[in-house]
């Protein structure tokens, strides 16, 4: 859904920053693997059990030192691994600005917006609109407006502007690997501007020639399946234990990072998969679509 609320409202989960908050997350899993308590890390690195506490909480950065330290601590004797490399990474730019926190967006949508940022692939199932990261101009100002009821074009306008603008990962040099199942009652939705959906449709065209943007159909006619519980997205930052799902929902949205539970999410997108119809039977769906839209 990528419901951006205008003006505060809901009930979110809140960080500092996305990155700090996925540093203390790894360090505590490491150090809970280790079987070490704060106070024998403390103990062993010369860093107080509460400042420990409060980086695995992410109240506070971390120093690269530090996170050095605590790695070696833990057994991360590898500095060139992609788990020792990720981590220095986070508690370098833990501190850093994104460009979207120069807009007023709720918690929970900066969020998404760094994870994107972070992340190396995004699976997403969307049941009634779109993917924002697919979305035309046009369409992402009708579903903005429609979502939020009393927004004023002002108010919508910078939140176009933000949608548009996340849509970069799929272009950068490294693009963001994206999978997208989108239920085909999203296609079917009306507009006040026929010409918005004939528009959107061929954005999703000219989007599915990029070899690392995949986009399916689940037809109406579809077994039932994991999706009847709504949509959601998995963003996949390349190491085990990191993977993160979002659910969002009108007035709130929710973060699932215990690893048990997002590889239940990642079973339900692979069965999603199977339901769905084939790439090249999908946009033969679209482009069907696309001509009802005249």
């Amino acid at each position: 859904m990528e419901f951006e609320r205008v003006a505060g409202g809901g009930n979110v989960m809140t960080a500092p920053t996305v990155r700090r908050r996925r540093l203390g997350l790894e360090l505590k899993r490491l150090r809970e693997n280790a079987k070490l308590t704060l106070e024998d890390v403390g103990n062993q690195s010369g860093l107080s059990a509460s400042k420990i506490s409060r980086i695995e909480s992410a109240t506070r950065g971390a120093r690269t030192a530090d996170v050095e330290r605590l790695l070696g601590i833990y057994g991360v004797t590898d500095r060139d691994s992609d788990l020792a490399k990720f981590l220095l990474i986070l508690a370098r730019d833990g501190g850093k600005r994104g460009w979207w926190q120069t807009y007023d967006l709720s918690p929970v949508y900066a969020d998404l917006i760094g994870l994107e940022a972070d992340a190396s692939s995004v699976n997403t199932f969307e049941p009634l609109l779109i993917p924002g990261l697919l979305q035309t101009a046009a369409y992402a100002r009708a579903v903005i407006g429609a979502m939020s009821m009393t927004a004023t074009d002002e108010e919508i306008a910078p939140l176009v502007e933000v949608r548009m603008a996340r849509q970069s990962t799929l272009t950068q040099p490294q693009p963001l690997k994206l999978r997208a199942i989108i239920h085909e009652a999203a296609l079917m939705a009306r507009t006040p501007d026929p010409g918005v959906m004939r528009d959107q449709m061929q954005r999703l065209l000219d989007l599915a020639v990029y070899p690392h943007v995949g986009i399916q159909v689940l037809p109406l006619g579809a077994e039932l399946n994991p999706g009847g519980g709504g949509g959601f997205t998995t963003l996949g930052f390349g190491q085990p234990g990191l993977d993160v799902v979002l659910l969002e929902h009108l007035d709130s949205s929710l973060y699932i990072e215990e690893p048990t539970e997002v590889e239940r999410y990642a079973e339900a997108y692979e069965r999603l998969t199977a339901s769905a119809l084939p790439f090249d039977e999908s946009l033969s769906l679209i482009a069907s679509r696309k001509g009802t839209s005249a």
